[in-house]
């Protein structure tokens, strides 16, 4: 009898998962994926454009990124690159292993506002 209640006491076991699955489900769980992607999106931006010393302010919403330069004659050398700075950026989330691609609240950068 005391063999059979000592093998009530053991833990299945279950299907291991990677490191990456556990941290997924650890983001998802304690619902940082917004703020992580937004951190995220604002490393883009300094990667990207190379603008990130002269960047003052950083500010996503509803998947436009708001710039604020200390330099016009840089936000005027950025305005007509735009387009593929969002290209890029996007291109760079995708690659990003933290990003979350499904989070409906933060997603990818879908326009650019530079003041």
């Amino acid at each position: 009898m005391a063999e059979e209640s000592k093998r009530s006491y053991f833990i299945r076991r279950k299907e291991a998962l990677t490191m990456e699955e556990v941290i997924d489900q650890f983001i998802k769980s304690a619902k940082l994926a917004s703020g992580l992607n937004t951190q995220r999106i604002f490393s883009a931006w300094d990667e990207c454009s190379g603008a990130g010393p002269f960047t003052l302010k950083r500010y996503f919403r509803g998947g436009t990124l708001y710039i604020t330069l200390s330099s016009s004659v840089i936000r005027n050398q950025l305005y007509f690159q735009k387009e593929a700075l969002i290209e890029k950026m996007n291109a760079w989330l995708l690659e990003d292993s933290l990003f979350t691609k499904d989070n409906r609240t933060t997603g990818f950068v879908r326009d650019l506002v530079l003041r």
